[in-house]
This record gives structure tokens, C-alpha cells and sequence, in this order.
């Protein structure tokens, strides 16, 4: 989001001329102005390309451009997280959204090529989307588990619009089980701000024999994903971790824990020694994201390979693997009590 001193080189009376708003549009690359009403309270958005139509339409630049001004437009509130913001604009297909208080006074603006565009990286990603997810039946009867939609939107493409977030613009889908629903829906990426190529698995691969299909070797880590996960991993985080520790694996971990319903004795045989009510257990569970070296990636012959497999070889050797614990939101759901919670039934 732009700070505070610019934000009134965007704005412009509802009141102007076109070549008023040309003029705002012209001082930066964005293209884009805000239209204000008297009371200075934002009611519309103008883009260049607004201007281009009214001069195609037959008006001049001395023509009034509240008759242009775009009345039914998109705003977050400065509350609402990056993520949310990223997925929106994708959404709708734009690349600037004013954020208002609640009052209607522009407190700032995201623009899509600031979010997106200077934190690319070299790395790769893989969406495993290929499963059957017959523990979500009937759900998925009729569709691939990581077309189910949450929150209005697929879960997969949540995945990808996260992952365009934090920079990664080259991305597999690995598909088998109705894989020409995902590939009609997301096509090449381009919609979504990124190129998707897809794996297309003949045989079930598990989580990590579909990675023998990759076209070619990447350089750099990839990053690897189970397609039935709703989070808000920070991903720059999890590969610097993995950098920095000089792995050859990395798995990204999520605490669960789970309250005993009853209360718990420890004994010596006959003896009892402790008594506890309902504890709670922790563990540290596999949260399906991964970061590979590409050493690693070598290995993974082409056929059916859990990538859990490749980490008990890894250890077995002595291979460094790292734990990058997940603190963000997260959620496995490919059962359906997890779905529901996820789609706030729950």
C-alpha cells in the first residue's frame, strides 16, 4: 500500500474534465485516479482506460467525467490481511483497489504490481491436485477434491494465489483424477498472474513420484504442496529458512494438539504414581509443504513415491532435513469435519 503523502496525487473531483484525470493518471505508471465527492469522501474510480473509452465514444477531454466515473467499485478496509487483498484483486481482475475507512476516506491503495512484482522468485512450485479425495464422498463424486470451494472460492486457487503472493510466477499442477475440470478452469495462469504447466500423472504417483514428470531440472529449491490446503503459510519464510540451513529437505510442520476426554494414571506395575485430568497432548504433525533441493528432486524415481519416503531415506543417510514450523493459519481439508470448519459450518 502507497503511503500517506501521495496518496492525494491519485485523487480528482468529481467535478473535473477528463483532461483533469488524464492528467492525475499521467503522474504515475499505474494508470488509475480516485474520484472524490465534495465532501472529499471517495465515490468512484477512473483508469485509463475509462479515458480511452469516452474518447473512442466521441467525447473530448473537455467532457465531464463523472459521466465515466465508475460508481460500483471494489475497496478493502486497512484491516484486511495481504492475502485477502491478492486474492480479491485476482479475482476481480484488477490492479488497483482503494482502501477505505469507514467513513469513505481513502487511507490508502494497493496496487497489484506492488504486491506481486518485486518480491518474484526463481523458485518453482508443485500443487499435487491429483488425488481422488474419496474421504470427502459424495462431495467430490462429481468433482476433484481441490476444486471444493471455500469461502466462494476453489481451494486450489486460493493455493495459487497465494503462491503468486509470495513471488512464485512458474507453477505444476500434478492431476490424474478429473484433471481436465482443473486444467479448463485455471488454463495457462495468465488470469491468475503466473504460468501453470501441468503433470499429468497415468497412475497415482503419491505426493512425490509426480515430480519425476517435470519438464525440466530447476536450479533453485522448489516448493511442493498438497492441493487439499487452506493457510497462510509465509512462504518467503519457509524457503530462507531452508536456504539458510543448507538442507536437502525441508518439511513444513504444524503444531496440533488434542485434549484427553478423561482423566490419565501413570503406574509402576500395581502402583499407581500420578494421576492427571484430561491433558493435553502436542505434536508437531506434517503440514503437506515441502521445499526440495533439486539434489533431492533427483532421487524421486517415476512412479508411486510418498514424499514422506524421501525423508526417511534422507535421515537414514544423514542427509540434513529441516522442520519449519507453520504458525499461520492452516488447515489439512480432505476429511469432511475439517471441510466444514473451514467453510465456517463448524
Amino acid at each position: 500500500m502507497n503511503n500517506m503523502m501521495k496518496l492525494e496525487s491519485y485523487c480528482i473531483s468529481r467535478e473535473g474534465i477528463l483532461k483533469d484525470a488524464l492528467e492525475v493518471i499521467d503522474r504515475d505508471a499505474e494508470g488509475f485516479a480516485v474520484v472524490l465527492d465534495k465532501d472529499n469522501k471517495v465515490c468512484g474510480t477512473l483508469t485509463d482506460g475509462d479515458i480511452r473509452r469516452a474518447l473512442l465514444a466521441g467525447d473530448t477531454l473537455q467532457s465531464p467525467l463523472k459521466e465515466y466515473t465508475c460508481t460500483d467499485f471494489s475497496f478493502v478496509d486497512p484491516e484486511d490481511e495481504r492475502a485477502y487483498v491478492l486474492d480479491l484483486m485476482q479475482a476481480r481482475r484488477i490492479r488497483q483497489i482503494p482502501v477505505l475507512d469507514g467513513c469513505r476516506n481513502l487511507v490508502g491503495i494497493h496496487f497489484l504490481s506492488r504486491l506481486i512484482g518485486h518480491s518474484e522468485r526463481p523458485n518453482w512450485a508443485v500443487v499435487m491436485a491429483g488425488g481422488r479425495g474419496t474421504r470427502l464422498h459424495p462431495i467430490t463424486k462429481h468433482m476433484p477434491k481441490p476444486m471444493v470451494k471455500v469461502a466462494g472460492r476453489p481451494i486450489l486457487e486460493r493455493l495459487i494465489l497465494h503462491l503468486v503472493g509470495f513471488g512464485i510466477r512458474r507453477i505444476f499442477l500434478s492431476i490424474n483424477y478429473m484433471g481436465d475440470v482443473i486444467e479448463d478452469y485455471f488454463g495457462d495462469g495468465e488470469r491468475f498472474g503466473c504460468t501453470i504447466e501441468y503433470l499429468k500423472e497415468n497412475d497415482p504417483l503419491g505426493t512425490g513420484g509426480a515430480l519425476a514428470l517435470l519438464p525440466e531440472k530447476s536450479e533453485n529449491p522448489l516448493l511442493v504442496m498438497n492441493g487439499d490446503l487452506v493457510l497462510q503459510a509465509n512462504l518467503e519464510q519457509m524457503l530462507n529458512f531452508h536456504n539458510q540451513g543448507g538442507f536437502h529437505a525441508t518439511i513444513g510442520t504444524h503444531k496440533y494438539t488434542h485434549q484427553v476426554p478423561y482423566g490419565c494414571i501413570k503406574v509402576d506395575g500395581d502402583r499407581v504414581r500420578s494421576l492427571e485430568e484430561k491433558p493435553i497432548v502436542s505434536h508437531l504433525v506434517n503440514a503437506g509443504i515441502y521445499v526440495l533441493s533439486p539434489e533431492a528432486v533427483a532421487t524421486i524415481p517415476e512412479e508411486y513415491f510418498p514424499l514422506t519416503t524421501l525423508f526417511e531415506e534422507a535421515v537414514e543417510k544423514d542427509l540434513p532435513c529441516g522442520s519449519f514450523l507453520i504458525k499461520d493459519d492452516w488447515a489439512d481439508v480432505g476429511q469432511v469435519a475439517d471441510l466444514k470448519k473451514a467453510q465456517g459450518y463448524s
